[in-house]
């Protein structure tokens, strides 16, 4: 079959094409920006990579009109409060009416659990897509999840980041939601096997995990997991808007996600017990087991995808990475160093391990101090670390950076700064003719962005020369 998945760079999507391509079915890549795009996928006849905007419906014709199955897993977290909605209702309608003159025969929508009777905006937005999908041309195949667990998605990360820091949490009421978690690979499993199977078009379906959870039982089980003791009281007290701060400052989530996720939190989430587990033969795990096999594999280095590479985690990009690759000669101002590199493939490896765990090799503290005060003043500090140790793709997020060019073949990555700037900055890396040449460029918005950069200029000095030095030296 030729299988077209949408959101093919979002954290779903990333797992589920290897899935596919293994099955051997072609699968076509829609994305909004082929920077963004796995480079294997390049390289590979089973995949196509083709660019599309949902948004922009001129952009559709890029997509062959000969798609079998068709995954709709475009989703918007937190990309604008005010009216993601309207968009990912936009999304919704230009999908339909595009694919309504074609051969396609199966939609396969991964939703959320709505059963409560009183739902978060957010929540309601995908009950609104649903309907929008429905179609006379093809069959809509709707599984509705609830929270999923899985290495790199923002709910184990922020449960992670909750138990790891906080010995004694003073929480929000909302800690005592029920939910039903629910793992990433039996997910993948309900996608996958729902294709193509007629039984399915025009059905919609709960998906979820063997237990009813609440949010602190959840996060208690995560600490005898990590064989950590933690203790939670949850006060009635705490408003949506400290909820929401409470999650910004002590996980790596933005606080328009943090916004999004307090106001979905306090929405049960149980799903309506169905035979689709006997009919796609998936057992799904427990919670436990979930997060058991999460670590299993972060120890491996062998995250597939993390929602931090998603640019909903991101402070100041929303989509296309093009505009930012280019660097401006004008009107910047530019810190430039070099030095002879003493060990090509040694100096590679350090660069593309750079931040995360690794640190930026020089003045960590520094770094830190700078990370705390981004998130101080609203920006996303240094907490999103890294999704791998040593591999770096364009899109990925790394700290308060985001990488915009990555190659080692050219010897280049190129960062863009996602912090609270007056301004936009780039951190460029170049090994050429046997030198490292590091360029650090601002271009200033105004007077504010001149007085920034001539107050951090003195760090600047020992900063950069000192990163550079450790890059080179054996």
């Amino acid at each position: 079959m030729k299988i077209l998945v949408t959101g093919a760079t979002g954290y779903i999507g990333k797992r589920l094409i290897p899935i596919l391509i293994n099955e051997g079915h072609h699968v076509v890549c829609a994305v909004r920006d082929k920077l963004r795009a796995d480079k294997n996928y390049l390289e590979d006849e089973h995949i196509t990579i083709v660019e599309a905007d949902f948004l922009k419906q001129d952009t559709l014709n890029n997509i062959p009109k000969d798609i079998d199955v068709a995954y709709y897993l475009i989703h918007s977290m937190s990309n604008s409060s005010n009216n993601f909605e309207r968009l990912e209702a936009v999304c919704a309608a230009n999908f339909k009416s595009y694919f309504s003159s074609t051969q396609l025969k199966q939609v396969i929508y991964l939703s959320g659990i709505t059963n409560d009777e009183q739902l978060s905006k957010h929540l309601q937005s995908r009950k609104n897509v649903e309907d929008i999908l429905a179609s006379d041309s093809y069959g809509l195949t709707i599984l509705k999840a609830g929270i999923i667990v899985g290495s790199g998605s923002s709910s184990f990360e922020i449960i992670r980041d909750l138990v790891e820091k906080l010995p004694v949490m003073v929480a929000p009421k909302w800690l005592n939601t029920k939910t039903q978690p629910l793992a990433v690979r039996d997910v993948l499993a309900f996608l996958s096997r729902a294709k193509g199977k007629k039984e399915f078009f025009n059905t919609s379906y709960d998906i979820f995990g063997p237990e009813i959870l609440t949010y602190k039982q959840m996060l208690l089980e995560f600490a005898k997991i990590r064989d950590l003791k933690r203790y939670i009281l949850t006060v009635p007290v705490m408003t949506p808007k400290l909820s929401s701060y409470w999650l910004y400052f002590v996980t790596s989530t933005s606080y328009k996600l943090a916004t999004a996720l307090v106001d979905s939190m306090g929405v049960q989430i149980v799903g309506k017990p169905s035979n689709i587990n006997q009919l796609l033969e998936v057992k799904p795990i427990t919670y436990k087991e979930a997060v058991e096999l999460a670590f299993e594999k972060i120890e491996q280095n062998s995250i597939v995808s993390s929602w931090k590479d998603s640019m909903v985690s991101s402070g100041r990009l929303k989509n296309s990475l093009h505009k930012y690759i280019n660097v401006p000669k004008y009107g910047c101002f530019k810190d430039y160093k070099e030095r002879k590199v003493q060990n090509e493939k040694d100096t590679i490896k350090k660069i593309w391990s750079i931040g995360g765990t690794t640190g930026w090799y020089y003045g960590n503290f520094l770094w830190k101090i700078r990370g705390y005060l981004d998130k101080l003043v609203g920006g996303i500090g240094l907490r999103r670390g890294r999704t791998h140790n040593s591999e770096l793709d364009a899109g990925d997020a790394l700290d308060f950076w985001r990488v915009i060019f990555s190659d080692k073949k050219e010897k280049k990555l190129l960062l863009y700064a996602e912090m609270k700037l007056p301004g936009e900055a780039w951190l460029e890396f170049k090994i050429d003719e046997g030198l490292l040449k590091q360029t650090a460029t601002f271009r200033p918005r105004g007077l504010a962005g001149r007085l920034y950069w001539y107050s951090v200029y003195p760090f600047h000095g020992f900063i950069f020369t000192g990163l550079i030095n450790k890059l080179v030296s054996k």
